[in-house]
C-alpha cells in the first residue's frame, strides 16, 4: 500500500493546523502535523468565537469539551471611552442561539488550543511532530516532498505526503510556494493585552458582557473568558511598532498606554489599573484576498493567518481559520478529484468570505478610532440602530 496515499502534511501546530488535522482525519485523511516549536501551545490571550465558528467546532464533537472552559457573555456593548455612555448593545447569550443555532462564547487561546490538540490526539489517526524546521518544499507530480530539521526520520531527512496545508501563521514559510513572497503589512496598531483574575476587580466592575470602549485612535475590549473566572483585556492604539516586528510579543511599556489612555473614563481606567502585566502585539496583516490563486497553488493550500492575515476588528481571525478547516476537510472529501482540484475547489470556496471579512475587519477598525463630527455620526448611529447596526446575519449565519 503505497504510505503516501491519503496523506496531508500539516506546517503549524497552532488552532488553525489543529483544527484542519481533526477534521481531516474525520474525512479518512492520514494528518502529519509538524511544529517548530519545542512543545504544542499557544500564546496570546482571549478569542471570541461567534455562531459561526462554535457551529463548526459542535459539527466535529467538541461541545461538551468547549463547555467546560468557555464563558458565555450575555451582551456585547459598546461605551464611549471618554465619557463612558453606552452608545449600543447586540444580545447575544439565548439570542445566539435562537437566531443562528449556535452561541456566542469567549474562550482563552490556550484553553481551546489545549480542546483541538486533545481531540486529534483521541483520533489515533494524526501525526504529531515537534521541533521541525522545513527548509525546501517540492510540489512533485505524484506528491509533496519536504527536507526539513528535526524531522522524525531523522536529524535533517525527507518527508513525502499527497498534500500539503501551510497553517505556520502570519510570517509562514509555507507561502512562497503559492504566492510570490512579500512581507506582512505594518499596521501602525499597537495591542496591548493583557489576563486579570475577576476577583481581583472592584465587583462594580466585574461584568458578564464584551465591552467594546470607542475612543480617538483607539479601543479597548473587554470579556470573561475561562468560565469567567479572568478578564481578558486588549486596548489598541496607534503607534510605532518595535523594530522586531516577527519578535511579536513584548513586554509593554505601561507608562505609553497610560499616556493614550489619559482622557478616558473612571470605569475604565479603574479596570487598566488592576493591570500588572501587560504584553504588546505589533499588529500586521496582509491586503485582502484577491482570488483563489492566493490560497492554493497545485498540493498545497494555504490556512488561517498564512493565506489572509486581518486586523483584530470583527473578532474572526481564528474562526475563519476553523471555518477554512471545514471546508478544506469537505474539499478532501471529494475523493474523485485529483489533490490540486480539491485544494483549488477549497480555495475557490473560501477566499472571497475571508477577503470580505479582512476588508470589513479594516474598515471596523476606523469605525472604532474616529475623531471629531465623524465620531459624533458614528456615535449617533449606534444610538439610533442599536442591535441592528451591530449584528452581523452574513458572518454569523455561516459561510
Amino acid at each position: 500500500m503505497d504510505p503516501v496515499k491519503n496523506s496531508i502534511l500539516i506546517v503549524g501546530g497552532g488552532i488553525g493546523g489543529l483544527a484542519a488535522a481533526l477534521a481531516c482525519a474525520q474525512q479518512g485523511a492520514k494528518p502529519h502535523v509538524i511544529e517548530r516549536a519545542k512543545v504544542f501551545s499557544e500564546v496570546g490571550a482571549g478569542i471570541q468565537m461567534g455562531p459561526n465558528v462554535t457551529r463548526t467546532l459542535f459539527s466535529w464533537g467538541l461541545e461538551k469539551a468547549l463547555r467546560e472552559v468557555v464563558f458565555t457573555p450575555d451582551r456585547l456593548h459598546v461605551r464611549d471611552a471618554q465619557s463612558g455612555s453606552t452608545l449600543g448593545a447586540l444580545r447575544l447569550g439565548q439570542r445566539s442561539v435562537q437566531t443562528y443555532g449556535a452561541p456566542y462564547f469567549a474562550v482563552h487561546r490556550a484553553d481551546l488550543h489545549q480542546v483541538l490538540l486533545q481531540h486529534v490526539v483521541n483520533t489515533g489517526a494524526v501525526k504529531l511532530s515537534l521541533n521541525c524546521q522545513i527548509d525546501l518544499i517540492r510540489d512533485d507530480a505524484d506528491q509533496i516532498t519536504v527536507n526539513g530539521r528535526g524531522l522524525p526520520e531523522g536529524f535533517f531527512e525527507t518527508v513525502q505526503a499527497e498534500a500539503m496545508v501551510g497553517a505556520d501563521g502570519l510570517w509562514s514559510s509555507t507561502r512562497q510556494y503559492v504566492v510570490p513572497q512579500t512581507p506582512p503589512r505594518v499596521t501602525n496598531l499597537l495591542a496591548y493585552r493583557a489576563l486579570v483574575p475577576m476577583q481581583s476587580l472592584p465587583e462594580s466592575l466585574r461584568t458578564q458582557d464584551v465591552t467594546v470602549w470607542v475612543g480617538a485612535k483607539l479601543h479597548a475590549v473587554l470579556y470573561p473568558v475561562r468560565r469567567g473566572e479572568f478578564l481578558n483585556l486588549v486596548v489598541i492604539v496607534n503607534g510605532r511598532p518595535p523594530v522586531q516586528l516577527a519578535e511579536w510579543d513584548h513586554a509593554a511599556n505601561k507608562r505609553d498606554l497610560d499616556l493614550a489612555m489619559g482622557f478616558a473614563h473612571s470605569d475604565l481606567k479603574n479596570i487598566l489599573s488592576a493591570v500588572a502585566d501587560w504584553r504588546l502585539w505589533s499588529l500586521c496583516d496582509r491586503p485582502p484576498v484577491r482570488g483563489a490563486n492566493e490560497m492554493a497553488k497545485g498540493r498545497i493550500a494555504l490556512l488561517g493567518d498564512a493565506a489572509h492575515p486581518m486586523r483584530p476588528f470583527m473578532a474572526q481571525g481564528a474562526g475563519m481559520a476553523i471555518e477554512d478547516a471545514a471546508e478544506l476537510a469537505a474539499s478532501w472529501a471529494r475523493s474523485e478529484l485529483t489533490v490540486p482540484e480539491r485544494w483549488q475547489l477549497y480555495a475557490k470556496a473560501r477566499w472571497a468570505r475571508n477577503a470580505k471579512v479582512q476588508q470589513r475587519s479594516i474598515q471596523n477598525g476606523k469605525i472604532f478610532h474616529l475623531q471629531g463630527p465623524m465620531r459624533w455620526g458614528r456615535d449617533l448611529a449606534m444610538r439610533m440602530l442599536g442591535e441592528s447596526l451591530m449584528d452581523v446575519p452574513w458572518l454569523y449565519a455561516g459561510p
